[in-house]
């Protein structure tokens, strides 16, 4: 990643040293710039709160030195890829993968970042400019439900993570100095919309039921239509393709809490539906299917 790219240095007037006042940048900017590597502590903490492991395929966007993708490698049996425009830095990363023994794990490019196929990642890892998080950010969360997005020191605007970290690091002089942050995001499932599903009814009947489920990123809300009666869902929570909530069926004078779980695969919800009958929770197949998209 390259803290002072040619374009950088056009917009800040030439001024190299203004622009080491910038985080690392990826190279796709271009440009002959001094680079400025991700901490190592820094590197550590981003794989750990990633939750990298042997089966992940990891994507370093702006890979500089490849540190991050050497790491995962070598530490958890991760399998990956840096992206980089700096012919002199993909250089150090393949030369450091065969020191390191990883060579058969990880592959460095010379490519664009905004033109590299993310798809079969199931980490991506970033040190980038604000403006160029942003930029990404349609392409991120167009990937898989359940993709993890990890990002030093800047975020992707309104979008919250879903974890942060702040991290002492004395030895870092660029952004906020001495200090760093981290960041997880993990990719929603799109479940806004109209869905129908029905529950067994305390007479043995199906009660059919429909949803309608909200969404802001991971964010979800709503409520249901049990009969006439509109509840809201309770506790609903969204992370990757896994949504919880819960909804109060009532039935013969009785109000049973129906704790639904699932997992969210285009337009049907599979799962499990739980309700405390005769002092014991008893679990049900459950699945519901969209039947309108979000206005």
């Amino acid at each position: 990643m390259s803290a002072c790219p040619g374009t950088l240095r056009a917009l800040l007037a030439g001024a190299c040293a203004a622009a080491l006042l910038l985080p690392q940048v990826a190279a796709a900017q271009g440009g002959d710039a001094p680079y400025v590597p991700t901490p190592q502590v820094v590197v550590d903490a981003m794989l750990r709160m990633a939750r990298v492991g042997p089966g992940d395929y990891l994507i370093d966007l702006g890979s500089g030195d490849g540190r991050i993708v050497i790491t995962a490698a070598k530490r958890y049996g991760a399998r990956g890829l840096g992206v980089d425009l700096d012919a002199s830095l993909l250089a150090l990363a393949n030369d450091a993968a065969g020191r390191e023994g990883v060579a058969g794990l990880v592959d460095f490019r010379r490519q664009d970042l905004f033109e590299t196929d993310l798809a079969p990642a199931t980490v991506i890892t970033s040190y980038l400019l604000p403006e160029m998080n942003l930029k990404l950010r349609s392409k991120l969360l167009a990937l898989a439900p359940g993709t993890r997005i990890v990002a030093h020191d800047y975020h992707f605007g309104d979008w919250p993570p879903d974890e942060r970290q702040t991290l002492r690091v004395p030895e870092k002089k660029v952004g906020d100095p001495g200090t760093s942050y981290v960041y997880l995001w993990v990719v929603p499932a799109q479940v806004a919309g109209r869905w129908r599903t029905e529950v067994a009814a305390g007479d043995g009947n199906a009660a059919p039921i429909e949803l309608e489920i909200t969404q802001s990123f991971q964010a979800i809300g709503g409520h249901a239509v049990v009969g006439a009666r509109r509840v809201p869902l309770h506790g609903a929570h969204l992370q990757g393709a896994d949504i919880h909530f819960a909804v109060d069926v009532a039935s013969s004078g009785t109000s049973r809490r129906h704790s639904f779980r699932g997992r969210a695969a285009g337009d049907a919800i599979v799962g499990v539906v739980s309700v405390r009958e005769a002092g014991a929770w008893r679990e049900r197949d459950w699945r519901a299917a969209r039947v309108a998209a979000p206005p």
